[in-house]
Formats: C-alpha cells, structure tokens, sequence
C-alpha cells in the first residue's frame, strides 16, 4: 500500500510509504482543467511490488474527485487506464 500525494507546485504525484520515503513520481503538465500525464517513474528498490499500479490508481482517484480530466501521454499511464476500464471515463482525446 502506498500513499498519493499531489504535490502542485512540482506538477507531479508522488508514492510514499508509511515512512514517507518517497517509492515513485508521475509527472503532469497542468492545462487547465485537464491533466496531462508525461511520465512515471518508480524507484529500482521499490519495482515489483505495485508502486506503480498504486501511484496511478492513487493519482487518477485524486484527478476525479477534483472534476479534472486527463490526457495519458505515458505509456504506463496510458496502458493501465486501458486495463481498468473504470478509469476511462476520465480520458479527455486531445483536440
């Protein structure tokens, strides 16, 4: 289990554990109303254990509840809104 924080000032979300040492980042350029994911990145030591599966999860939770969209420009962003058909009423097509 990890924890998502926004951290706004940076454009990113970041996993942490319960320690607060931070697991993974998923980077985003803010346009709007709309979040456009760039880029995630979990740390070697933490592969393998669903760091990053949670840091999306987490951050796509965060983007709904605050009536954002998003545009997954990540290829690991953009494959695990593919598999979790949940999510893909949160996936606005760029113009």
């Amino acid at each position: 289990m990890v924890d998502v924080v926004e951290v706004v000032e940076e454009q990113r979300f970041e996993a942490r554990d319960a320690d607060g040492s931070l697991l993974g980042i998923s980077a985003y350029d803010a346009q709007g109303s709309t979040v456009v994911f760039t880029h995630t990145e979990v740390l070697p030591a933490a592969e393998g254990r669903g760091v990053g599966s949670g840091l999306v999860r987490g951050a796509l939770d965060q983007v709904r509840a605050s009536g954002r969209d998003v545009v997954a420009l990540c290829p690991f962003v953009k494959a695990w809104i593919e598999r979790h058909p949940e999510y893909q009423d949160l996936v606005r097509v760029p113009a």
